[in-house]
């Protein structure tokens, strides 16, 4: 039987220094999302999701598709550098990129922990004690991890198929989870296996 305990998803933040991160933060840019991000604001969700392609996008469907929050709280909620946890569809300015893209994601830094953190308490107040918070998000290292755990312990999990694979393949995997209609397993930040062997390729699928 599935589990019927509300949760709610902190999704990790895209990397901005690729080559679409480079594209959108080029002020001569002209495709429609540079421009509007530089005149009126986009949502942080969809900002990442251009800068991220395949994986951020695979998050944001999987979230919208299994997030069941507590009443009047996100079903997900994005981890950023120096704004702590938003909401997807929280519009950011140009600027603001810049600013959240100039503070490394590094767990020793006050500048990106201390509002993560801060944001994580107030979180774990407002959701109550039965609520699951499920990171979608990289679970190797502790970047994302360490500034959690001591907030929610044992309700942080994170997907178990998560471990072993790469970005791009989570992000496949989430979108077809997504499109059957079928959560993944979640075991919990503190105990589970954050290492594994890779998994075999995810076979061709189109329409994703």
């Amino acid at each position: 039987m599935a589990d019927q305990r509300p949760c709610i998803f902190l999704l990790s933040p895209a990397f901005s220094g690729g080559k679409r991160g480079r594209m959108l933060f080029d002020e001569r840019s002209a495709f429609e999302l540079a421009v509007r991000l530089r005149s009126e604001g986009a949502p942080i969700g969809e900002v990442f999701a251009f800068i991220s392609g395949l994986y951020f996008r695979g998050k944001l469907a999987y979230a919208r598709a299994f997030a069941s929050p507590p009443p009047g709280l996100p079903g997900s909620l994005v981890i950023t550098a120096g704004r702590g946890l938003l909401e997807p569809d929280e519009r950011i300015s140009f600027d603001e990129l810049v600013e959240i893209a100039s503070v490394p994601i590094d767990s020793s830094d006050p500048r990106y922990a201390g509002p993560l953190e801060a944001h994580a308490r107030s979180l774990a107040a407002s959701a109550g004690p039965d609520c699951q918070i499920i990171l979608l998000g990289s679970i190797a290292t502790g970047k994302y991890l360490d500034p959690l755990i001591e907030t929610f312990g044992e309700r942080l999990l994170f997907p178990a198929e998560f471990a072993g694979r790469g970005d791009m393949s989570r992000g496949g995997l989430m979108l077809r989870s997504a499109s059957d209609g079928v959560s993944l397993n979640y075991v919990p930040a503190l105990s589970g296996p954050r290492h594994g062997p890779r998994p075999p390729k995810l076979a061709r699928r189109t329409g994703l």
